[in-house]
C-alpha cells in the first residue's frame, strides 16, 4: 500500500482533486491505454459527453473503459457539463458494461465528478433510478470492475460506476457522500466552513483506506499545487506509468476468479463496510 504524506489539510485535498491540470478521462484513455475507441450513446436518448466509454487495451488486455470527463477551459466544460452526468450518461455506461460482459472484457471505471447533474431534465429522465439501477447490475456483472477515483468521487454520481472488486484513489483525489461546502451549508448554514467539514467527511485516499473502503491508492509524486504556491507541474507520464502499474497488478487478480467467486467477493466486500456501533435491540413481534 502506499502512503500519503500529512503535509496537507482535507480541504487542500478537495482543492488538488479540482484542479484543472489534472488528469481527465480522456487523458487516461490515450496516455495509459492502447487502441482506445470511444462508444457513443444509450440507445435510449442522447450521447452525454460527460460520460465517456470505450473499448482499449491495457498492455495487451482487452478492457471496457468507462470515465468521467470534466473540461479544461470554459467552452469544455459546458460541453462535459462541468463533468455531471445525466441519465442518459449512466445509461450509456451501463450499455458499455454489459457489452463488456458478454465479451469477457474485465471493466475498469474513472470517478471525477462533483455529482450527478441536479437539474429539472435530468430529474425527468430518472436520475436516480438511473443511479440506483447501475448499483444493481453492477453488483452483478460476472467480469472483474476496478474502480479509480481520480479527482472528485461526489455521491451518488461517483457510486453509479463505483461498484467494483477493486476500489482504487489517486493520491490526491476525495471520495464522498457530499462535497465539503454543501456539508458546511446544511449543519452550520455557512458555506464557507467547508474546510472544517472536510476534516470531518474523512474523504481523503488515506482516511478511505484506513477505513477500509478502498483497497489501493495511487502515488502521486509530483506536488499537485500542495500548499497552492510555487507548486510544480503535473507530469502525466509519471502518474501515468504509477496507475498503469497498480492497475495491472489488480486486474491481474481479479481475473485469477471465476465469475461466481467475484460477485460473492463483491456482495461480501461492500456488504462488510460500516460499522454498527449501536445497541442490539430486539423488535417485538407486534411489530
Amino acid at each position: 500500500m502506499t502512503e500519503v504524506s500529512n503535509s496537507s489539510t482535507a480541504f487542500v485535498r478537495v482543492l488538488n482533486a479540482r484542479d484543472a491540470d489534472r488528469p481527465y478521462a480522456l487523458d487516461i484513455f490515450n496516455g495509459v491505454f492502447t487502441d482506445f475507441i470511444e462508444i457513443h450513446g444509450d440507445r435510449r436518448y442522447a450521447d452525454d459527453k460527460a460520460l465517456v466509454c470505450g473499448f482499449a487495451r491495457l498492455d495487451g488486455t482487452e478492457v471496457a473503459v468507462i470515465g468521467q470527463q470534466k473540461g479544461r477551459d470554459t467552452k469544455q466544460r459546458q460541453v462535459r457539463n462541468f463533468g455531471m452526468p445525466k441519465p442518459e450518461g449512466y445509461r450509456k455506461a451501463l450499455r458499455v458494461m454489459r457489452l463488456a460482459e458478454k465479451f469477457r472484457r474485465p471493466i475498469i471505471t474513472f470517478i471525477d465528478t462533483p455529482g450527478a447533474y441536479p437539474g429539472i431534465d435530468a430529474e425527468e429522465r430518472g436520475q436516480a433510478e438511473a443511479i440506483a439501477f447501475n448499483l444493481r447490475e453492477m453488483a452483478g456483472l460476472r467480469v472483474p470492475i476496478i474502480v479509480v477515483v481520480v479527482g472528485e468521487g461526489g455521491s451518488g454520481g461517483a457510486l453509479a460506476i463505483g461498484v467494483g472488486d477493486r476500489v482504487l484513489m489517486m493520491e490526491n483525489a476525495v471520495y464522498s457522500v457530499i462535497s465539503p461546502e454543501g456539508c458546511a451549508a446544511i449543519l452550520w448554514k455557512d458555506a464557507a466552513m467547508a474546510d472544517r467539514a472536510a476534516e470531518s467527511l474523512k474523504l481523503t485516499a488515506k482516511d478511505l483506506l484506513g477505513f477500509g473502503l478502498i483497497d489501493d491508492i495511487v502515488a502521486e509524486k509530483t506536488a499537485w499545487k500542495i500548499d497552492r504556491v510555487d507548486a510544480e507541474q503535473p507530469n502525466f507520464d509519471e502518474v501515468g506509468r504509477s496507475l498503469k502499474e497498480v492497475l495491472g497488478k489488480h486486474l491481474k487478480e481479479v481475473r485469477s476468479l471465476s465469475p461466481d467467486e467475484l460477485i460473492l467477493k463483491r456482495f461480501q466486500k461492500f456488504r462488510e463496510m460500516g460499522v454498527w456501533l449501536g445497541k442490539k435491540t430486539r423488535v417485538s413481534e407486534k411489530h
